[in-house]
């Protein structure tokens, strides 16, 4: 059997579980994929400055022992599962820190979250361990060509990719479709980069428009400076606290309580849990400060006038406007952003594949056990679909260990039908 080549597009946690979990398969003498990561910034980029989401000051909002071997239960190597397990504890957290030295410290200061900066630490010692090839560029553009998936890519190489499978990871760009209207709207990098340079303007009225993580991070920066006001707009009636018991926990990491669910309990709890919630220690600090108030309402239109930005904002009780001097959209990005890489024809496949027009609803419906959208050859895998059809801890960081069974198996076990069918035809 071939060994088959999966591409995957962003370098952060989801591309190094995968790296890792094929070393590991390959070193045990089990099959497993060739995975090579592209990414423009490099390994690990997301958690820095320099991928736009955040300054690397911000702490990790996952537990860092949910890494990427996390849970440790793989179910997909029959014979092998305990010694896939143990093999991946090589690449877990506290197995970087006691690399570095620092595991006895972290334990000393009570197992503190990690900075975005020091995960991306990890993720880059992970990839080095992994031996992960690495190219540095940008994928521009996917196509379909016999069967078999052409990246197109910019920076590094001119030569295509040609991959039997692709994976798409991480949130895409971090800009807002509204920057161009003036100095006074900024998306996360935008924003990010002026925390960096220190040029965040100050000002009296200030608003983040949206409710989640990148949201999050963005109000607990902007506690640190100097607004009058900060209005928080997003739709829902309050600010919710991202649910952190083990009932919410334990679902993340339990495929057969999910399956048991029905359509509106998963997004019950996809909202309680995951989807535009604050955690318990940014809502704490927004509770102290008094400067911080919340507007309930979806954003309509933006607009810059004069020295200042008009906000429309439809609400439970008609459309409302309001101005501000400085205007951070942190929205996060868009569920299907991935798509806009594939070519006229791919996206044709696709769209035959989940039976209509690539709405968020169909494709995330689509996305079945393996991250692959289900029907679609060569392989397209999408974890961060994956939340409403196989559970709400596949786009984060909350099992990564699962995640990669289920490629590497999935990718795995669709190789050799191919192979079969491809030997049957020919006899």
């Amino acid at each position: 059997m071939k060994t088959p080549l999966l591409v995957v597009i962003g370098g952060g946690p989801k591309a190094l579980a995968v790296a890792a979990k094929a070393k590991v398969l390959g070193d045990l003498g089990l099959p497993a994929p060739r995975v090579t990561i592209v990414e423009k910034h490099g390994i690990g980029a997301n958690w820095t400055v320099v991928g736009g989401w955040t300054d690397g000051t911000h702490r990790l909002g996952t537990n860092p022992e949910k890494d990427l071997g996390f849970p440790y239960r793989s179910v997909d190597f029959r014979g092998f599962n305990r010694h896939v397990d143990h093999s991946m504890s090589r690449f877990s957290w506290s197995s970087h820190l006691i690399a570095a030295g620092t595991f006895g410290e972290w334990i000393d200061r009570g197992r503190p979250a990690p900075r975005h900066r020091e995960w991306a630490r990890y993720l880059q010692w992970s990839a080095q361990q992994a031996d992960a090839e690495v190219v540095l560029a940008e994928a521009e553009q996917l196509s379909i060509v016999d069967d078999r998936w052409v990246i197109r890519c910019g920076g590094a190489t001119e030569e295509p990719l040609v991959a039997d499978a692709v994976m798409i990871t991480g949130p895409g760009a971090a800009h807002s479709d509204w920057e161009h209207l003036g100095d006074r709207i900024a998306g996360p990098s935008k924003f990010w980069n002026q925390v960096a340079d220190r040029s965040v303007p100050v000002v009296n009225r200030a608003a983040v428009i949206g409710a989640g993580e990148t949201a999050g991070a963005i109000l607990h920066q902007m506690s640190t400076l100097d607004a009058m006001s900060i209005s928080v707009i997003a739709p829902r009636a309050s600010l919710f606290t991202r649910g952190e018991g083990y009932f919410e926990n334990s679902v993340f990491t339990d495929s057969v309580r999910w399956n048991a669910l029905s359509l509106v309990q998963r997004r019950e709890l996809i909202n309680r849990a995951d989807r535009g919630v604050l955690s318990t220690r940014v809502m704490e600090e927004l509770r102290l400060d008094t400067r911080v108030g919340h507007v309930e309402g979806r954003v309509s239109g933006v607009q810059a006038v004069g020295d200042h930005v008009t906000v429309g904002i439809d609400t439970a009780s008609g459309y409302v406007s309001q101005n501000f001097d400085y205007v951070i959209d942190a929205r996060g990005g868009r569920d299907l952003w991935m798509l806009d890489l594939l070519d006229e024809s791919a996206r044709d496949r696709l769209e035959l594949a989940i039976g209509g027009p690539a709405t968020s609803e169909r494709v995330q419906m689509s996305i079945e056990r393996s991250m692959a959208v289900d029907g679609l050859g060569p392989a397209l895998f999408l974890p961060s679909l994956a939340a409403l059809r196989q559970g709400p801890g596949f786009p984060n960081l909350s099992c990564l260990g699962l995640l990669s069974d289920r490629v590497c198996a999935g990718l795995m076990e669709s190789t050799t039908l191919t192979t079969s069918l491809t030997n049957g035809a020919r006899s």
